[in-house]
């Protein structure tokens, strides 16, 4: 039997139901002759107005104190806190270890418009900070790219593509690809995160078995999601066509995807990474994608950012994005929409729509595992 990894929380699953539509954007204002809320931003400044358009700043200027034409915020070299009682984060986050929130003593909540809140020390639990994540928006993004490559990788379409362009010429389907199609397909998830979750929700809609591994998920909610719960990781990957990585990146989890895991996967299988590079035995997957037995599908790699010349950026049956699958473009708004509505509840008196619970809180570790890496820019959304 494999060593559990510990892949989900039972959290995980609580967080993953939530609405995937965000409420109303009429006007936004406090009540009538109450206080506004004093708040401030802590995220990558350049970030702002990608997250927070137009719309999204006038409900938060209606609903706070706060100067949303200045995104700098808590990263100020003088930046006053001591009064701040709600906290808006994002990618690019300061560590709030207990030093730091000791110069918050009104500190009330935290809106996190990211997913993970690995910047946040778990004593903000034990202070009564109330705390909200857009995991579920960002979710979104990551499910559906996840879906398209497996629908791609199932079609062999990013292999075909590479031979098509190299060679020019008829393309023998059936000779050069003979076990391609999605029509029964055996599908492995690792980890019932928000994530996974999703992916297995959006894949009842096609004709694949969906395979599910994951200590904290029992077998009945696996059933209750359309999912077949594997207990020991190299079965799954012996019995997956297509493996994809939704795990957090935790200690307990790093390397999880090992060299003897690898091996457990049958010949031409798929590997498809939105979760975390250091989830995988780096070395041991390039070994195995030189031989060509195996595929992989790459948006996240170890580290995230290669160096020049690696092999990964070359080989032809790897298929490499840049961290693109969390949400980008476009799809920022709507992280911005959710943590304005939680704003608004919040200075309603009302509980947390997306709140993480104090049990879900991890000892700090790496960045949250959907924030891409960033290179300085003057660019304009």
């Amino acid at each position: 039997m494999t060593t559990p990894h510990h892949v989900g929380t039972p959290a995980a699953l609580d967080v993953v139901g939530g609405p995937v539509a965000t409420e109303g954007r009429g006007p936004a204002t406090a009540s009538p002759g109450r206080r506004r809320v004093k708040a401030a931003f802590g995220m990558a400044p350049e970030l702002a107005p990608f997250v927070f358009g137009p719309d999204e700043r006038g409900r938060l200027s209606a609903l706070l104190e706060i100067d949303v034409d200045d995104p700098t915020g808590v990263h100020g070299d003088d930046a006053e806190v001591s009064d701040v009682e709600l906290l808006i984060t994002g990618w690019g986050a300061p560590i709030l270890d207990e030093p730091a929130l000791n110069r918050f003593p009104r500190l009330q909540a935290v809106v996190h418009w990211g997913g993970g809140i690995d910047f946040l020390n778990p004593v903000a639990a034990s202070r009564g900070i109330q705390v909200s994540s857009g995991r579920w928006a960002n979710a979104i993004p990551v499910a559906e790219y996840t879906v398209a490559m497996i629908t791609l990788a199932a079609k062999g379409a990013f292999w075909a593509s590479e031979l098509y362009r190299r060679e020019q010429r008829f393309i023998d389907r059936e000779g050069e690809f003979p076990h391609t199609g999605l029509a029964g397909t055996n599908i492995g998830i690792i980890g019932a995160s928000t994530i996974g979750t999703l992916v297995i929700k959006k894949l009842r809609d096609y004709d694949v078995r969906v395979l599910v591994y994951d200590p904290f998920l029992a077998a009945q909610q696996a059933e209750h999601l359309g999912a077949e719960l594997v207990s020991d990781l190299h079965e799954l990957a012996r019995r997956s066509r297509i493996l994809s990585i939704h795990a957090p990146d935790i200690p307990q989890t790093r390397s999880m995807v090992s060299r003897e895991v690898l091996a457990s996967l049958p010949h031409q299988a798929t590997l498809i990474n939105t979760a975390r590079g250091a989830l995988v035995d780096q070395d041991a997957l390039v070994d195995e994608l030189s031989t060509g037995r195996l595929n992989a599908v790459l948006d996240v790699t170890e580290p995230d950012v290669l160096p020049s010349g690696h092999p990964l950026y070359t080989l032809p049956n790897v298929f490499l994005t840049p961290h693109l699958a969390g949400s980008m473009g476009n799809e920022l708004r709507r992280l911005g929409a959710s943590a304005v509505d939680e704003v608004e509840r919040f200075v309603a008196g009302k509980p947390f729509a997306h709140a993480i619970p104090s049990h879900a809180f991890l000892p700090l570790a790496a960045p949250a595992s959907e924030e891409p890496p960033r290179a300085p820019t003057g660019a304009n959304p």
